[in-house]
């Protein structure tokens, strides 16, 4: 017959063992909710890890002791690993999509209405600024041509019509009134001329091609659509053959250098964002510089988008190719410090670390300034050599929930 002590003990961790059964199958029972696990009644309640809750100041935040015996540990399988100090460069790994900075990107439009007859240029060919990348033929840009060369007559009528009132007016064989309405006519008229001008270099026709018209006076029926800018071809939206309105899209040409990178920014990381030293693409090899931080929220993803620039010479970075970049993090003048990926909890919305003490832990609230599979760079009162909890972290909450209530 074992002793009463001993009956007494027995008895102990049985009770514990039961406690802690009862918590790992509440999951398992419809109990875990998604601010934490509540206990039916009204018994226990905690939250559960949140990867994704926007870290909080801690300032305002003590530390919570939390009782447990080596019996209690030994049984819920808790570990333990040490608390590392930091240079104070954290790093934190998000996923990010390539893409055109808008004022890089330019859409070429036909400049009149016609028949596309070719398109010279094919997607991802680099086009030289002024290099031919389509031809139209348009009977628009015909009357735009006819209507140049009648208004280069009239000028030309109006021009010698003031030459001979002048000569005329000096020799006093006219009145002034009549000089002064011809000079107004050859003004007009020339005011007519650089209008038609104007339409044919809006429709493409370049100064030669222009001056070319004025003196042969022959049409041409064919207009030649060229790269205003240096840049590589994204895309092709018109087809050989189509009938085409006038400003429909023909190519669009995008300078890729420098590029941007749309990052995907966990919301609980946007608040280090702040401290962002540079960012690195391991897949090219390049750095580049955070420019820009989103104000909103996806509400799918409940992720910010960040954004990177880098100068890619010639890296192989391609519009729409999904990337991982690195976020170098700057830590500050507070102490920084890198635990286990796997010792970070959230309760009650803040981030906390359980820190090994004689009497059990000691819940540290922690400000998280970056994250990787493995570890996790924080802030906050630790001191090197202490170990954080690692495993066993729901019988920890679940200790510290009923310190809390």
């Amino acid at each position: 017959m074992p002793s009463t002590a001993e009956g007494r003990r027995t008895a102990c961790k049985a009770k514990v063992m039961i406690s802690h059964m009862r918590r790992a199958l509440a999951p398992f029972f419809g109990l875990l909710v998604l601010s934490g696990l509540s206990v039916l009644g009204g018994l226990l309640t905690f939250s559960a890890p949140a990867v994704q809750a926007a870290p909080a100041e801690t300032q305002n935040l003590e530390p919570i002791l939390v009782k447990i015996s080596e019996d209690q540990m030994r049984v819920a399988g808790v570990e333990t690993q040490p608390v590392e100090k930091e240079s104070g460069m954290g790093e934190l790994v998000v996923p990010g999509v390539v893409a055109v900075p808008p004022q890089q990107l330019l859409i070429v439009a036909a400049p009149a209405a016609g028949l596309v007859e070719t398109l010279l240029v094919a997607i991802d060919e680099d086009v030289k600024q002024g290099a031919p990348i389509a031809t139209l033929k348009s009977s628009e840009l015909i009357e735009a041509q006819r209507a140049f060369l009648h208004a280069v007559s009239e000028a030309n009528l109006a021009a010698e019509k003031l030459r001979r009132d002048e000569q005329l007016f000096k020799e006093h064989i006219i009145a002034e009134r009549r000089l002064i309405v011809t000079r107004a006519e050859a003004t007009q008229a020339r005011s007519a001329l650089d209008e038609r001008r104007q339409i044919l270099s809006l429709a493409g026709m370049t100064d030669q091609e222009i001056n070319t018209l004025q003196r042969d006076r022959k049409l041409a029926s064919a207009l030649v659509v060229r790269a205003p800018v240096t840049g590589t071809v994204l895309q092709r939206h018109g087809t050989t053959g189509e009938r085409v309105q006038a400003s429909a899209p023909l190519i669009t040409i995008a300078r890729l250098d420098p590029i941007w990178v749309n990052l995907q920014i966990p919301l609980g990381r946007a608040a280090g964002l702040d401290n962002v030293d540079r960012v690195h693409l391991p897949l090219a090899g390049i750095d580049g510089r955070l420019i820009r931080i989103g104000r909103t929220v996806d509400a799918a993803t409940q992720s910010v988008t960040a954004v990177a620039e880098f100068r890619t010479g010639s890296s192989p970075l391609r519009p729409g190719q999904a990337v991982q970049a690195i976020l170098r993090l700057k830590g500050g003048d507070a102490s920084q410090w890198r635990v286990s990926a796997d010792a970070l909890v959230n309760f009650k919305n803040h981030n906390w670390v359980f820190v090994r003490s004689p009497e059990g832990f000691v819940a540290t609230p922690v400000t998280l300034l970056s994250e990787t599979p493995q570890s996790a760079s924080v802030q906050g009162a630790l001191k090197a050599g202490e170990r954080v909890a690692t495993r066993g972290l729901l019988t920890l909450l679940a200790e510290l929930a009923e310190v809390e209530r």
